[in-house]
């Protein structure tokens, strides 16, 4: 099916009705201006009908009769949004009716009559007719509340992992960018507790260099962090020719930082990489923020991964043959020896290392023998001021 054809034989279906924007406030984020146009409508025609339905509900075990005109006006909308609901299903626009209504429209769908007018049914209940909250919201889009309006905000994904979906949405109130970290729909309870454990987690933690999360919505399992710019690794590929080893010591030195606070804490992140160290950039600094703590390690805890499949270059290769049970501290402190001397050079083969004194804080904290290595990241700071 052509979608933009659909949405353009829809728009004209429902022109000849007549359009409406009493409601277009409440739709700001649909970025196609005929869909805006159509999903502004049809909420106005919902609130407009069920208004007049209202007026003639029945009482107790007495049906009561809704006129023909309203009745065949009813099922026409009702035809319009569902029939636009299963063909942009999938689609970049795609949307979702809110569940009371869908309920109720589906409700309506039994007992409306396109001749003769239509049968309420006994003891139906008043409708909730929404004045200031949409009826529709795009797929891929968020609902903030600013006091007693809700305003959605269109997403656009931005990454994906094995557990959630990231989004990004600009907040047109703070002009703001965020991110909305969403749970797949097809993890078991206890993979959804460790999502939950993860915001929660982090919400607990008081750093400028921890990733702020702001709220947790129980309903879609997701949550809201702030935005950065980029990752390490990206951070690193477009600007590795211009970056001052002054620069370079301070990137790495913040990431120290962040890892001395995250242990004092009684914590092990366990999924070092330069994707989940973040950047942000501004006018005079550059600022790194520690991101994903889906494997941390606490202490006595249930919810602890211990079979983990250990990928990825930056972590200790021992622990292959140990297990990711064996997690401690010297596995951290070997990871984050690699983070420094990607952020010092740009590369990860640590095989030919001029500069003596960083060589030297390499094969320590490298060392095959783990009581050669750093035992805390406070003896890396130490070291590192050196450099």
């Amino acid at each position: 099916m052509n979608i933009e054809n659909y949405i353009e034989a829809q728009y004209r279906e429902l022109q000849l009705k007549g359009f409406n924007a009493e409601f277009s406030d409440l739709y700001k984020a649909v970025e196609h201006s005929k869909l805006r146009e159509i999903i502004t409508t049809l909420h106005y025609y919902f609130t407009s009908l069920f208004r007049t339905m209202n007026e003639r509900l029945p009482t107790g075990e007495y049906g009561a009769h809704f006129w023909a005109d309203p009745s065949r006006e009813l099922i026409g909308i009702i035809e319009i949004t569902l029939g636009l609901y299963n063909a942009l299903k999938g689609s970049k626009y795609a949307f979702e009716i809110d569940d009371y209504y869908f309920d109720l429209i589906k409700k309506c769908r039994d007992f409306l009559s396109s001749s003769g007018g239509s049968t309420l049914p006994a003891n139906m209940a008043k409708i909730d007719l929404y004045y200031v909250q949409p009826i529709f919201k795009m797929a891929k889009s968020i609902i903030v509340k600013k006091t007693s309006t809700e305003i959605a905000y269109d997403m656009k994904q931005i990454g994906e992992g094995s557990y959630a979906v990231v989004y990004k949405y600009k907040d047109t109130f703070y002009n703001r960018n965020f991110v909305i970290k969403r749970a797949k729909k097809d993890l078991s309870d206890k993979e959804i507790l460790r999502f939950r454990r993860e915001y929660e987690e982090m919400k607990e933690l008081s750093s400028p260099y921890i990733l702020e999360v702001y709220r947790y919505s129980e309903d879609k399992n997701e949550y809201i962090m702030e935005y950065m710019d980029n990752t390490l690794d990206s951070y690193i590929a477009k600007n590795n020719a211009k970056l001052s080893d002054s620069q370079r010591k301070g990137i790495a030195q913040q990431v120290l930082r962040a890892f001395n606070y995250i242990h004092l804490k009684g914590l092990l992140h366990r999924d070092i990489s330069p994707k989940n160290i973040l950047i942000k950039e501004y006018e005079d600094v550059t600022v790194i923020k520690i991101a994903d703590f889906g494997l941390v390690k606490i202490p006595d805890s249930e919810l602890t991964t211990v079979n983990t499949d250990f990928k990825g270059y930056f972590n200790d290769p021992s622990l292959v043959i140990e297990g990711f049970n064996a997690y401690n501290i010297l596995h951290e402190t070997y990871a984050l020896t690699r983070i420094v001397y990607y952020i010092m050079t740009g590369k990860t083969n640590t095989e030919k290392i001029v500069n003596i004194k960083l060589k030297a804080f390499i094969e320590k904290g490298l060392n095959p023998d783990k009581s050669k290595r750093f035992q805390n990241v406070s003896e890396m700071i130490n070291s590192f001021r050196a450099i």
